[in-house]
């Protein structure tokens, strides 16, 4: 039996859940454009175990969503999975947030492009056949009129992720498809960390960053 505590933080959704062999048990998740991660996680964590009545103590691991995406975010939802799994001695996995994300799109043909919204024209997307098998890194890149045009030109390119508003109006294509009001969930994190958990594909603790993509550049107060 494998009890995972999935921990889903890179947006503004703070999302946990419970899974058993890979299928999701218990889900609480809320998108607040505030960015509550801080005040929220651990409630949802306790809220979850206790919903399944489960102990801290009976799980078997621990996911966290590893990124791209929000810096504080990201920082806040490792934290938090690499405490819990060095308090418990379990495993620590770590899930790539645009392939879960990628996972909320099943279809039987095309490609799915996952997209989380970064600074101006620029988002953080991956590329997955029908299958869900990564045919492009992931990358910071800046969206145009002919992003992805090679892909379009061949047949359905799905999109989805908080990078999709920016993307629709730059892209007119008729192979075009824009999945709106979706983000990275824990519940897409349950069968890939299980699969993860059966071959030991696990994190040192205490090395173990989020995948920030690019550097985190805070700015400055405006001038009153």
């Amino acid at each position: 039996m494998s009890l995972i505590l999935n921990i889903e933080t890179s947006t503004t959704n703070c999302s946990v859940s419970l899974s058993k062999q890979g299928e999701t048990l218990v889900l609480k998740e809320d998108n607040n454009a505030n960015y509550s991660h801080a005040e929220s996680l651990h409630v949802f964590i306790d809220s979850v175990l206790k919903s399944a009545h489960i102990k801290k103590e009976e799980l078997d691991a621990i996911a966290v969503s590893k990124g791209p995406g929000s810096y504080t975010g990201l920082r806040i939802g490792v934290s938090a999975a690499k405490g819990l799994s060095y308090a418990l001695g379990i495993p620590l996995i770590s899930v790539s947030t645009l392939e879960a994300l990628a996972y909320q799109v099943q279809v039987t043909e095309g490609v799915i492009v996952p997209m989380l919204d970064a600074r101006r024209l620029e988002v953080y997307s991956a590329m997955y056949d029908s299958s869900h098998q990564q045919i492009r890194a992931i990358e910071a890149q800046i969206l145009d009129e002919n992003a992805f045009l090679d892909y379009l030109n061949k047949g359905v390119v799905y999109f989805i992720g908080n990078g999709v508003s920016k993307t629709k109006d730059l892209i007119n294509h008729k192979h075009a498809k824009f999945i709106e009001g979706k983000l990275p969930s824990a519940n897409e994190m349950s069968s890939l960390a299980y699969e993860k958990y059966k071959k030991s594909d696990i994190e040192d603790v205490a090395y173990f960053e989020p995948f920030y993509l690019k550097d985190f550049i805070a700015l400055k107060p405006k001038r009153s």
